[in-house]
């Protein structure tokens, strides 16, 4: 759903899957400051927003996800996964309950896949699952609790459901901030997004969804199994890690492109982005073995990398808290 945003001037499109919202408006760099300082908002109306009701809601999505939702607060914002039987992930929600439904947002193009899904495993109980993405634009700000969000609109964490005939207010007048600042960003804090940072291989522990949008110590679900042995009796494969990119190079490598370490293709470039302070950034999934230290070739561009999970995560090693970056 194209954004109206797009016909702000200046406005420049975003690459597919973000091409119904702006990249950006003229300047990037400026914008990541303005959304840091919070004088702007990030249009992300693109992403497709799920609601959940019903008195089982949470009971429910508890048996089918990683995270731990059966006594989520009312307000409090969280994310899950959905995996499959082998503990690889198939959908990552972020979400909140506002006491009568649970509203999560999701990547564009997987909302009817995912409604599928739990329609097909809804049985007796007392729940209702509805596609709203044509109601509802996420939108995105540095720090929600400066905000009072419009009537009808659903804080999620700094992320805000807005009703969309309200997007082009732009919450209360914020300047607007393209989703390439939000993406500099999200990289530097390292935080993965799926399809990007994933493929169709992916396990939770890879990129560090352990404990952020999986719980180790909640009952039974889809591909549990794959969760435990990893944590409790081995490593991943593979591990995400921060890449400082060569800032002489033009070009940022693109997505998918291989990660090379002494002539071996070892993994493979996630996200990529221009950050305002640390210039090219990227994230990659590269093989656990890789040797932290070692300097990587991503599509040719020379890159030092960042340790976000180490390479000994699994066997009850914890993702130290202190290696991931927050927004400042």
């Amino acid at each position: 759903m194209r954004s109206p945003l797009l016909d702000t001037p200046g406005a420049v499109a975003a690459e597919t899957p973000d091409a119904d919202v702006a990249g950006h408006y003229g300047d990037p760099f400026a914008e990541q400051r303005a959304f840091l300082a919070g004088e702007a908002m990030v249009d992300r109306s693109n992403r497709e927003v799920v609601r959940v009701s019903g008195p089982d809601r949470l009971s429910w999505l508890n048996s089918l996800s990683s995270q731990k939702l059966d006594d989520l607060k009312p307000g409090q914002a969280t994310q899950t996964l959905l995996l499959d039987a082998q503990g690889r992930v198939e959908h990552h929600l972020t979400l909140v309950d506002d006491g009568e439904a649970v509203w999560a947002h999701v990547e564009p193009g997987t909302a009817a896949e995912l409604v599928a899904f739990l329609d097909k495993m809804r049985f007796m109980l007392r729940v209702e699952v509805a596609d709203v993405t044509a109601d509802y634009a996420v939108v995105s700000v540095a720090d929600a609790a400066r905000l009072t969000p419009p009537a009808g609109a659903v804080p999620v964490g700094d992320d805000v459901l807005l009703p969309r005939e309200l997007l082009a207010d732009r919450l209360g007048g914020l300047k607007l901030a393209g989703l390439w600042a939000y993406e500099a960003l999200r990289i530097e804090s390292h935080r993965p997004r799926l399809g990007f940072d994933t493929d169709h291989k992916t396990i939770p522990h890879e990129v560090g969804w352990i404990g952020a949008a999986l719980h180790l110590s909640k009952g039974c679900y889809k591909g549990q199994e794959t969760v435990a042995r990893v944590h409790n009796l081995g490593h991943p494969p593979r591990r995400l890690v921060f890449l400082h990119l060569d800032g002489s190079v033009d070009t940022l490598p693109k997505h998918g492109a291989p990660v090379v370490h002494d002539e071996v293709e070892v993994g493979f470039v996630g996200s990529s982005a221009r950050h305002h302070e640390l210039g090219p950034i990227a994230l990659a999934v590269v093989k656990r073995t890789v040797p932290v230290d070692a300097t990587l070739q991503a599509e040719g561009v020379a890159a030092t990398q960042e340790v976000i999970v180490p390479p000994d995560a699994g066997r009850n090693v914890s993702i130290d808290p202190a290696l991931r970056r927050r927004i400042r």
